[in-house]
């Protein structure tokens, strides 16, 4: 049913990329952030500058990750360090929770004017989910997951949320820990083994694998269909609506 194994009972989907078209608005926002962090940084230091790249930085360190591990790894990557800061960091703070936070603003500001769009597919196979008795949850790394389904029309169609936010007040790391997704199959009463986890990132489908989740499905948005696989997705499709047929 709807592509999922028999003993499957309950959804646990990825918000940005699976349910809503907000990577690219994610993608934009940390470019502008980084670029501007990073060219600052290397005029001060006499340092070529070196810009984000919004294909390969952001799946490799940044897509599906808390806003602060994505922060944290990506500068890691170009040999950075910072202080970690605390949440309520200016956004022009040199911190990591400091560089997360302007990332956010302009996420918001998006938000704002009308940038969330919702993928006709996943709508299509949430309502086919409710229909068919199948718990449904949205586990998101996004601290403005809340505000992303209200502006997407589709908060009703899920029974559960764990986002950043959530995650933040428990203490639990982000993806690609199974962490929040195992929060998720807690809050809805199953064990991992009858939930499937949807996602497009390579860090939430190694999340789902090393959960030990019934089935995890990867979500190719851009062309990772490889990258999803290696990183423990079961199967591979271009949108959910492909999977309501099986």
């Amino acid at each position: 049913m709807l592509g999922l194994p028999s003993q499957v009972t309950a959804c646990l989907f990825d918000l940005d990329g699976v349910l809503t078209d907000t990577a690219l608005v994610h993608s934009a926002a940390w470019k502008q952030t980084f670029d501007s962090f990073l060219e600052t940084r290397a005029e001060r230091q006499g340092q070529e500058f070196v810009p984000f790249d919004s294909k390969v930085d952001y799946h490799r360190y940044v897509d599906g990750r808390q806003r602060a591990d994505g922060v944290r790894t990506f500068l890691a990557s170009r040999g950075i360090t910072l202080p970690e800061g605390t949440p309520d960091d200016a956004p022009d703070a040199e911190t990591v929770n400091g560089v997360g936070n302007r990332k956010n603003l302009l996420v918001l500001q998006k938000i704002k004017e009308g940038a969330v769009q919702v993928y006709p597919g996943s709508v299509e196979y949430l309502k086919a989910a409710k229909a068919a008795g199948l718990r449904r949850a949205v586990v998101s790394a996004s601290a403005n997951c809340k505000d992303v389904l209200e502006a997407a029309g589709i908060a009703d169609l899920l029974e559960v949320r764990v986002d950043g936010v959530v995650a933040r007040e428990l203490g639990l790391p982000g993806k690609p820990a199974p962490d929040t997704f195992l929060y998720g199959a807690k809050l809805l009463g199953l064990d991992p083994a009858a939930c499937a986890v949807y996602e497009d990132a390579q860090a939430g489908v190694a999340a789902g694998r090393a959960g030990g989740f019934g089935i995890v499905i990867g979500v190719d948005r851009v062309g990772q269909a490889d990258a999803l696989r290696e990183n423990g997705a079961d199967v591979v499709v271009t949108d959910l609506a492909e999977l309501l047929d099986n």
